[in-house]
């Protein structure tokens, strides 16, 4: 059967570069050119140490037959060539644009990687510091990066090759949406989201004479004498948006994260962590992104107003404000994936050994974490009752990912701190859980290899590739069995993966 499919796949790209050798380029689907590895389907590793010499690698296995070089052997395996970054960590994956960006966290580097090209693309320069989270939009026109090491939130204008510190102390998380419109600041240990905006010609005479001459609610502006770029807190302390537009109570949340968008782009659901990041509640946040936009004069619409702690005063509210809608979470709310009128949320909860799967109120000295995924109905803005997954870190990153077979995988570290763990060591505690989004039910809890820092749905292949423990796994999605992975092992630490020859930027760890 390998033989007889691999026959099919040269003959298909045999005749297809028949008939565009005129054309002078060989395209295999969606109108992509076919890289010069040859390889349709593609799985790119992100290495750390992979020798004494060198601190990092990307290098791309073949995902159909799970083989790191050419079919018949020849070449023994393939790389992003340029590629010089230490300690990869992230790769935000956009097949859509045959591209792909990735982190180094071992000096600060920001890789672009052309897909086509199988190349390095270049770096988005002007970061300060290390960045504790990092994102790019899909047209390439602008970067975010919180540095919590340097206090600052990064705008980089590409377009303009600009740089743009923005001082906000203790900031760790950045969300970005789809349409590069918007993006949310986060800042650890705080109850409060801010959001960077773009400046009118108007606006930076206007601010130029400093913090006095700045609206209520701007945290800093920047460059100081000719503000370019302005960093607001999403509630002003005189209850005014970015423009002076009086909103009502100001929002508070709790212990908020991150932020990831709805299917249309209109609505920003901020996770607040609640108990697992130190506060008291989890939740999530219905927030429209119209008023957060950060391009010149395409924002509209005002804030919503606040329901905790304290209901909206009714005379604060006119035809323009909404109060804001919160969802519990009593599972935890640290991560979430969206998938239409569906949201899928994990996050931590204190749990007791003697209370094995019950979610306490509070955490004790007697607690340990345990791992819960929540279904949302963005229809009705219902939250169901918490699945017991994979336990982790409270408050760290997870990656969550959909794949074949109606799968969704939540890929966890710190595992081993949890309360399956503590309540039993010698049982199934793995930092790997595979859940079936139509029965709603966990199909399995991968066994323990180490933390899982990276998975790649390989869609239409019924694949799903992990990195666990600093080395490359393959599960098959229709069961969650293992694949043979002994010819996609590395040397080195496999922190991340990608599949670079997905269909739709959908394929792409939510991180």
């Amino acid at each position: 059967m390998k033989s007889r499919s691999l026959i099919l796949s040269v003959g298909v790209a045999l005749a297809a570069a028949a008939v565009l050798a005129g054309c002078g380029k060989t395209y295999y689907f969606d109108g992509r050119v076919l890289p010069p590895s040859k390889l349709v389907n593609r799985v790119m590793i992100a290495i750390q140490n992979p020798g004494a010499t060198n601190k990092g690698l990307l290098q791309i296995v073949d995902a159909f037959y799970d083989t790191r070089g050419g079919f018949n052997g020849t070449p023994t395996s393939f790389s992003i060539a340029g590629y010089s970054g230490a300690l990869p960590i992230t790769i935000q994956n956009m097949p859509e644009e045959q591209l792909g960006a990735v982190y180094g966290a071992g000096d600060g580097t920001y890789n672009l990687i052309d897909y086509a090209a199988e190349k390095a693309a270049g770096g988005v320069g002007g970061l300060n510091g290390s960045s504790s989270s990092v994102f790019i939009t899909r047209n390439k026109f602008y970067a975010f990066a919180a540095s919590q090491a340097s206090n600052v939130l990064t705008v980089v204008n590409q377009s303009l090759g600009s740089s743009t510190p923005l001082s906000l102390p203790g900031v760790y998380r950045v969300s970005v949406n789809l349409g590069g419109s918007a993006a949310l600041a986060f800042v650890q240990n705080s109850n409060y989201a801010y959001y960077p905006r773009l400046l009118s010609t108007a606006q930076t005479i206007s601010f130029s004479g400093g913090p006095s001459t700045w609206p209520k609610a701007a945290v800093d502006c920047q460059p100081l004498n000719a503000p370019t770029w302005c960093l607001f807190q999403m509630q002003s302390p005189d209850h005014t948006d970015a423009t002076g537009n009086y909103y009502g109570a100001p929002l508070t949340f709790d212990h908020p994260i991150k932020a990831v968008f709805s299917s249309d782009g209109s609505t920003a659901y901020i996770l607040s962590c609640g108990p697992e990041c130190g506060g008291s509640k989890a939740s999530i946040s219905l927030v429209p992104v119209a008023p957060l936009i950060f391009l010149q004069g395409q924002q509209s619409g005002f804030l919503p107003c606040n329901l905790a702690p304290a209901p909206c005063n009714p005379s604060d509210l006119n035809i323009h404000v909404s109060a804001m809608i919160n969802i519990p979470v009593p599972g935890g709310a640290s991560n979430a994936l969206v998938d239409q009128s569906t949201m899928y949320v994990v996050g931590q909860c204190p749990e007791s050994t003697s209370a094995f799967g019950q979610c306490q109120s509070a955490p004790s000295s007697q607690t340990y974490w345990g791992g819960n995924l929540t279904v949302v109905n963005l229809a009705n803005n219902t939250a169901g009752s918490p699945v017991a997954i994979s336990d982790g870190q409270p408050g760290a990153t997870s990656r969550m990912i959909e794949a074949d077979d109606n799968t969704l995988w939540i890929a966890m570290t710190g595992c081993t701190a949890g309360v399956r763990y503590a309540t039993n060591p010698t049982s199934g505690y793995g930092c790997l859980t595979m859940y079936n989004t139509s029965t709603q039910k966990v199909v399995l809890l991968e066994p323990y290899i180490g933390n899982a820092t990276g998975i790649a749905a390989v869609t239409g292949l019924h694949k799903l590739y992990a990195a666990e423990g600093g080395q490359v796994y393959i599960y098959s999605t229709t069961d969650g069995s293992s694949i043979d992975n002994q010819y996609v092992t590395v040397t080195g630490t496999a922190y991340d993966v990608a599949y670079m020859d997905a269909i739709t930027d959908t394929d792409n760890t939510v991180y």
